[in-house]
């Protein structure tokens, strides 16, 4: 019976499969190691409003120079339980080290959620679709910079098991990319897999494993990603 009672939450799994299978069934691809490292403040208003104010460090080249770090500020609203509306804006220093004018570049980006998020025994699944929009300052559409615009959905899940603070998280993420004068197309995907630990009085430290996997390409770039993200929350 235990069995029958999750067997919906499983069935989650299967697309986790599935990319799975997709990010080892090509040989020839471009590999990149990087690691992201954030620290977050999270501040609960009350049950409806919460506020996050992150900053974030991303290393690439088998983690040996800059890729990006960026500021972001971010709000969600809770609508009903389990249902919450949200936004980002997000400044970005972006390395560019390809090509003739190398050097860090001023993007701006946005984001507007809306998530579920319910419980099937000791399951936890949370769905996510994103529209996000990121373009680089101080350069016009005239002189070639359009919007990049993608749109993500994102599916997670998270076991709780009991008497046990590491509670396993995996997730799945696709991009749908579209810009000026171009066709939308599947852009890339995202595995995930994590967990967290929470410290009484002193915050949560959250560590994961990403594939991230481009698609479309004939030289699809395949990047490894370490995360580590500490978070600190307060509450009214």
């Amino acid at each position: 019976m235990y069995y029958l009672k999750n067997s919906r939450a499983l069935l989650m799994l299967i697309p986790l499969m599935m990319l799975s299978f997709m990010c080892f069934s090509q040989d020839e691809d471009n590999k990149d190691l990087e690691s992201w490292t954030a620290i977050n403040l999270k501040y609960k208003l009350n049950k409806k409003w919460a506020f996050n104010l992150e900053g974030q460090l991303r290393l690439k080249e088998d983690i040996s120079e800059v890729s990006e770090y960026f500021s972001e500020f971010a709000t969600a609203y809770t609508v009903f339980k389990g249902f919450k509306l949200g936004a980002g804006f997000r400044y970005i220093r972006e390395n560019d080290n390809v090509g003739n004018l190398q050097g860090y570049e001023n993007h701006f980006r946005f984001n507007i959620d809306a998530s579920y998020k319910h419980k099937i025994d000791d399951f936890s699944l949370k769905y996510r679709f994103r529209y996000q929009n990121k373009n680089e300052l101080g350069i016009s559409s005239s002189e070639g910079d359009y919007a990049k615009q993608n749109i993500r959905f994102k599916t997670s899940l998270e076991y709780n098991i009991g008497n046990w603070k590491l509670d396993p998280k995996v997730s799945a993420e696709i991009f749908n990319r579209f810009e000026k004068d171009e066709d939308s197309r599947f852009s890339k995907y995202r595995l995930t897999f994590g967990t967290e630990y929470k410290m009484k009085k002193i915050g949560t430290i959250g560590l994961f494993y990403r594939l991230e996997k481009e698609l479309n390409q004939e030289v699809p770039k395949t990047t490894n990603i370490i995360g580590l993200k500490y978070t600190y929350t307060i509450k009214n």
